[in-house]
C-alpha cells in the first residue's frame, strides 16, 4: 500500500486541522485500525485505489443471495430426491460392468443371457452360479447395476422355460432381496430395471433415440431393445420439463401467471414430443415378436394364475428360509415421469369403475398409488412432495378477470388435451401390440404363430385363452384396456373447468 499521511503530519499543519477536522479524525481512526490489524497478525486493508473492484464487490448481493440464485430451491429439491437434468434417468449413462472382479460370475451370465435362454442352458448356469455377497457394492451406480442383472436373472429363470419356475434359487433370491431393499424397490424387474438403468448412449443427450442402445435383453432381438429404448428417450425428453413445472408450482403463491403460463406451454410441447417418440415404437418393434417373445418375460407373479403361477414365486433364501411373493411385472405404468405430469396437471385417478361423482368410493389405493412402491424410493417421495406444493388446476378454475388469467386457463386446458392425446396414442400401441395379437391367436384356435414358443405356459398363452379384450391382463397385473381407457378419460375430465373456484 502506498504511503499515507500520519496523524503527526496532520497535526503539524494547523490549517488542515482547523478547516477540516473530520480529515484528522479519519486518519487517526485509520492508523488505529492498521495497528490493530498488525497486532492480530493480519494484513491491513488496502486503500480502495489499489483494488478498483473492491467497492463493486461489496455493493453486490450477499454470498447467501448469490447461492440462492445459483442453486434455486427447485434444483435443491430435485437433488434431494435423485431427480437429475435428465429427469428420472441418471445424470450419466448406467454402468456396463461392475468394476469389482468378484462379480464376474454375474457379468459373464448376463452378457450371454439371450443365447443361454435360447439354448436352454440358463437354468443350469444359475444353479451352478456361486451365491455372491452384496457387501462389495460401493456406489449407487453399482447397486443399480446389480439390481438390473439380478432382475433379468429372476425373470429369465421364472419365464425362460416351457413352464414357469415357481421357486427362485438362493443364488438370485438372496442378493436380489438385499439390493432391492437398498434401492427401496421390490425384488422384481421394474420399469427402473428394464428402462431407467438399462441403456447406453453415444451422446450425452438421452432423448436421441437412434443414439441409444440397451445393455441387456432376454431375446437378443432389436425389437426388445427398441421397446425399452423408446421409453428411455421419452423419459429424457419429458425430464427437461420437470424444473420448469417446479418453477410454475412455486409461482402459484405469488400468482405469477406469466411464469405458470410459460411453463404450461412448454409442457404441452414436451408432451407432444414425447408422444412422437412413442409413435416410433412401430419402426423397430414388431407386434407379434413383442407379444409372443418379449412380453412373456416381463410378466410378474401377481394375478398370474392362468399363466402358471397360482401362488406367485417363492424366494428361497436357503437353510429353510424364504417366502412367497406376488409382485407386478415391469410396465410403463411405473414411470415416475407420467405420474409427475398427472400430479402437476391435477389429474385425479380413481379405483377401477369409480369416478369423481361416485357416491361411495373405495378405500383401496388406486393403481397409480400402488405402483409408487415399484418406483425407486426417492422418486416416489418426490411425487408425494410435489403433490403438496400447490394446484395449478385450482388456479386455472378461477373465473378469469384479467387477460393473464385467461391465458393461463387456455394453456392449462391445452396441456390436458395434449396429455389426453398422449394416452390415446398409448391405447393405440396397446391395441396393436397386445389386443390384436391375442385376438388373432383366438381366431386361429390358440395356435401361436411363433414356433419357438411351442406349448409354453406364460402370459401370452394366457392371453390366447382370454375370451374378451376387457379381460386381458397387463404385465403389471391390471385389467388392461378398461384401466387405460379410464385413465384417459380422467385426464380429459381434468381439463373440464366448468366448476368454479376461488383465488
Amino acid at each position: 500500500m502506498r504511503g499515507l499521511p500520519t496523524s503527526e503530519a496532520i497535526t503539524s499543519c494547523p490549517g488542515v486541522l482547523h478547516k477540516q477536522p473530520f480529515v484528522y479524525l479519519y486518519f487517526i481512526l485509520f492508523e488505529l485500525y492498521q495497528q490493530f490489524s498488525i497486532h492480530q497478525h493480519h494484513e491491513p486493508l488496502d486503500w480502495p485505489e489499489t483494488h478498483p473492484n473492491s467497492f463493486s464487490h461489496h455493493t453486490t448481493m450477499s454470498p447467501h443471495a448469490l447461492q440462492t440464485e445459483d442453486i434455486p430451491s427447485y434444483k435443491a429439491m430435485m437433488a434431494e430426491f435423485s431427480v437429475t437434468e435428465n429427469g428420472f434417468l441418471p445424470l450419466e449413462a448406467p454402468l456396463k460392468f461392475l468394476p469389482d472382479a468378484y462379480y464376474e460370475p454375474w457379468e459373464r451370465i448376463i452378457h450371454h443371457l439371450s443365447s443361454l435362454l435360447s439354448a436352454g442352458k440358463f437354468h443350469k448356469e444359475i444353479r451352478n452360479m456361486p451365491l455372491l455377497s452384496t457387501d462389495r457394492l460401493k456406489t449407487e451406480a453399482e447397486w443399480r447395476r446389480a439390481y438390473v442383472i439380478l432382475s433379468f436373472f429372476l425373470h429369465g429363470f421364472v419365464w425362460g422355460g416351457e413352464t414357469p419356475q415357481a421357486i427362485l434359487p438362493p443364488q438370485v433370491a438372496v442378493p436380489l432381496l438385499r439390493v432391492s431393499k437398498h434401492l427401496e424397490l421390490p425384488p422384481v424387474a421394474t420399469y427402473a430395471a428394464l428402462n431407467l438403468w438399462n441403456f447406453s448412449s453415444h451422446t450425452s443427450h438421452f432423448h436421441e433415440l437412434d443414439q441409444l442402445e440397451s445393455l441387456h435383453t432376454f431375446t437378443g432381438t432389436k425389437d426388445e431393445a427398441w421397446f425399452y429404448l423408446v421409453s428411455v428417450a421419452m423419459e429424457a425428453e419429458g425430464g427437461h420439463v420437470i424444473s420448469s413445472m417446479l418453477r410454475a408450482l412455486e409461482a402459484i403463491k405469488t400468482r405469477d401467471y406469466a411464469t405458470i403460463t410459460a411453463s404450461l406451454d412448454k409442457l404441452s410441447g414436451t408432451i407432444r414430443k414425447t408422444g412422437a417418440l412413442l409413435e416410433r415404437m412401430y419402426e423397430e418393434c414388431d407386434p407379434m415378436v413383442f407379444f409372443y417373445q418379449i412380453r412373456p418375460y416381463l410378466a410378474g407373479s401377481m394375478n398370474m394364475e392362468s399363466a402358471g403361477l397360482p401362488n406367485g414365486v417363492f424366494y428361497d433364501e436357503g437353510e429353510g428360509r424364504g417366502g412367497w411373493q406376488q409382485l407386478r411385472g415391469g410396465s410403463n405404468g411405473q414411470s415416475s415421469l407420467i405420474q409427475f405430469l398427472d400430479v402437476v396437471l391435477g389429474v385425479e385417478h380413481f379405483s377401477h369403475g369409480e369416478g369423481p361423482r361416485s357416491v361411495k368410493k373405495s378405500q383401496a389405493p388406486t393403481f397409480q398409488q400402488q405402483v409408487r412402491e415399484y418406483m425407486p424410493g426417492p422418486h416416489a417421495r418426490f411425487l408425494d412432495h410435489v403433490a403438496r406444493l400447490g394446484s395449478i388446476r385450482e388456479l386455472a378454475m378461477v373465473e378469469p378477470t384479467t387477460p393473464e388469467q385467461e391465458r393461463l386457463r387456455e394453456s392449462y386446458q391445452a396441456a390436458t388435451r395434449c396429455m389426453t392425446e398422449f394416452r390415446n396414442k398409448h391405447l393405440q400401441i396397446v391395441t396393436r401390440y397386445i389386443v390384436l395379437p391375442s385376438k388373432k391367436a383366438r381366431q386361429a384356435g390358440g395356435a401361436a404363430p411363433a414356433p419357438a414358443q411351442g406349448g409354453r405356459v406364460n402370459i401370452a398363452s394366457a392371453s390366447e385363452a382370454t375370451s374378451d379384450a376387457k379381460e386381458l391382463t397387463g404385465t403389471g397385473g391390471t385389467a388392461l384396456m378398461p384401466f387405460l381407457k379410464q385413465t384417459r378419460d380422467e385426464t380429459l375430465q381434468a381439463g373440464d373447468l366448468s366448476q368454479g373456484g376461488r383465488a
